[in-house]
């Protein structure tokens, strides 16, 4: 019998949740996604060097004070990251936009039409590309825009059911909703040290919106991401994509228990109605939703963190 990484990829499209070209090397998956958590620790592997190096020479090139030229420098090797890995995946690459714009409309869709130039001087059509956008109102806005324009789009940190509902309506192309941070704050609220696979409630909270998102015939992706263990990948089986981190695809192939399918787009089962999303809707839904909005801002700070970090580490070597 196969694996279950095999059996997977039959079910599922995976996607690697890694910048690092050797693990994406070893298993293939369809598409790969990047963030700045993920970035910070490619910069400093060796097979990166060079590519740090160019995106240093580009952003004194481009950039007026130091600033100026570290957001360039730090766009300039998200794009040449991304271009190494589409020289081995046969899909898509998601760059994501800097977590600090992500309450302004236009300057999130000014950064992703400017990461979208910076792949097309690189040789790589806008075809290959997603861009990854927080979740927030002006993030849904800013992936509307952008839709409408022929730049796709992937949204992220995304938590709660009226961010899924809203991103339907936006029409934006796939979205992100995350497994394990869900059950990390249902660990942490309830007191529990774990929950069975079956009633994971982050594998739940994407069975949801899957199911919904089919009955309705909404063409939006969706792919489950940041999960805790095979577990949860395992229970959403089927599921149009599912992002997933080195070490569990490696468990994943390390196993050859038989996978079955869990979610069926062709027999969608939900119990709710087609919810058109508002603006006033979408607030009160996420201050409803303790969970949501909780994990919506921190994750946006742990991301802005992350970029103040890459950017800081691209200055000491401008000082050296």
């Amino acid at each position: 019998m196969n694996n279950q990484l095999e059996q997977l990829k039959s079910l599922t499209t995976v996607v690697a949740d890694t910048g690092d070209i050797d693990a994406i090397r070893r298993y293939r998956p369809q598409d790969a996604t990047t963030n700045p958590t993920l970035l910070l620790k490619a910069a400093t592997l060796p097979a990166y060097q060079e590519h740090v190096k160019a995106a240093l020479d580009f952003g004194k090139q481009q950039g007026r004070g130091q600033t100026d030229i570290l957001h360039h420098a730090t766009d300039k090797l998200s794009v040449l990251i991304g271009k190494e890995i589409l020289g081995i995946i046969p899909g898509r690459i998601s760059t994501e936009v800097d977590a600090r714009l992500s309450f302004n409309t236009r300057a999130t869709v000014d950064k992703a039409q400017r990461l979208i130039e910076l792949y097309e001087s690189e040789g790589i059509s806008k075809d290959r590309v997603l861009i990854k956008i927080a979740s927030t109102w002006e993030g849904i806005r800013a992936a509307q825009k952008l839709e409408k324009e022929g730049i796709q789009t992937n949204l992220t940190l995304l938590f709660g059911f009226a961010q899924a509902c809203a991103c339907a309506d936006a029409g934006v192309y796939l979205i992100s909703p995350f497994v394990g941070r869900i059950l990390d704050w249902h660990k942490k609220a309830s007191g529990r040290d774990s929950y069975p696979a079956a009633e994971d409630p982050g594998v739940l909270s994407v069975s949801r919106i899957f199911n919904y998102y089919k009955a309705n015939n909404y063409n939006t992706v969706v792919m489950g991401a940041s999960f805790r263990n095979t577990g949860e990948i395992l229970e959403l089986a089927g599921c149009d994509r599912l992002t997933i981190s080195p070490n569990l695809l490696e468990e994943l192939e390390n196993s050859t228990e038989s996978v079955e399918r869990k979610l069926d787009a062709s027999n969608p089962s939900t119990n709710d109605q087609q919810n058109s999303m508002a603006e006033n809707a979408f607030r009160w839904a996420m201050n409803e939703d303790a969970m949501a909005t909780e994990k919506l801002a921190e994750g946006i700070r742990n991301f802005a963190t992350d970029q103040v970090k890459l950017e800081n580490s691209l200055a000491e070597l401008i000082k050296n």
